[in-house]
């Protein structure tokens, strides 16, 4: 475990960096939007900057939430704040959802009631944002997988360029046809796209706080790799999860060949060693039996049916 949540630190530091630098490029673009906005009196600029301004304030959360989850186990968090990123992450997720209600709302009131916009000034700072969320997607790309923060920043700032394309579209049709209905056309298809990540990532996270078995491991794989050890007869009462972003857990009962302790816990090595470098779990909770616990109402659980 200790090894695991090293290697865990080390990927939180690293991924320190490149939030700050989303974070200083999202909120340099929405000060330019807004001001672009108020200029060019357009709506969808004013509600882009928005958009980022609020992606700020979740890049922020995010930089919060790594320095928390560096801070030491005690005797009351035995796990430290290791969870603080996956809260943060689903508070990302459900203000995306949030603001695309709001967008949903300013789409309708613009099919209503188009606003007179500059178009030209509207598709040179639209071209700017674009051009800033491409660099802030290239500096988060190769580390979204190793975090869910990390994640659910990079899902901010594509959701961000997305919003940035569909203004320039639309700010070019308006320029070249002056039909301004374009506008909440375009930001119908940029919430589609941007709930479409956001329920994802809530999902993702709520299935991490509800300890489900991460997904890129299978229980039953993990009993018949278990089982095939020598001394273990068999495994029951197992239950895995998700203690945060790359820290998996695992807990169990191993019915083994009756021996002496001292014996026992070379297959208790064996086990662990398995886990580790087959399944990339670092923390383990093993219960040794010589005979099966079946008057025990909590073993009634058979790995192959988790």
């Amino acid at each position: 475990m200790t090894e695991r949540l090293h290697e865990y630190h080390s990927v939180t530091k690293a991924n320190q960096h490149p939030l700050l630098v989303a974070l200083c490029i999202t909120g340099s673009i929405a000060v330019v939007e807004l001001i672009g906005g108020i200029l060019s009196n357009s709506l969808a600029l004013i509600g882009d900057a928005a958009h980022m301004f609020t992606d700020t304030l979740a890049l922020g959360l995010s930089l919060f939430a790594l320095n928390l989850a560096k801070r030491p186990a005690s005797q009351t968090r035995t796990y430290g704040y290791l969870r603080a990123e996956i809260l943060a992450a689903l508070t990302n997720g459900v203000v995306l959802i949030l603001i695309s209600a709001y967008i949903s709302y300013e789409a309708y009131r613009r099919f209503i009631e188009p606003p007179q916009i500059q178009g030209g000034l509207m598709l040179v700072v639209a071209v700017v944002g674009l051009l800033a969320n491409v660099i802030g997607l290239a500096v988060l790309r190769s580390h979204r997988h190793q975090n869910l923060n990390v994640k659910s920043a990079f899902l901010h700032m594509w959701s961000d360029a997305v919003s940035s394309i569909g203004v320039i579209v639309a700010a070019t049709i308006i320029l070249l046809t002056g039909w301004r209905l374009i506008d909440p056309i375009i930001t119908i298809v940029i919430v589609v796209l941007i709930m479409r990540g956001a329920v994802g990532l809530v999902v993702e996270a709520s299935n991490i706080l509800l300890e489900t078995v991460p997904k890129n491991l299978n229980v039953s794989q993990i009993t018949s790799e278990i089982k095939a050890i020598k001394g273990v007869k068999d495994i029951h009462d197992i239950h895995l999860w998700t203690i945060t972003s790359g820290v998996y857990a695992l807990s169990c009962h191993l019915l083994i060949e009756d021996r002496m302790v001292s014996n026992s816990a070379e297959i208790v090595e064996k086990v662990n060693q398995t886990l580790s470098q087959k399944f990339g779990i670092g923390h383990s909770t093993l219960q040794l039996e010589c005979q099966e616990c079946q008057n025990s109402p909590v073993c009634h659980i058979e790995g192959k049916n988790r």
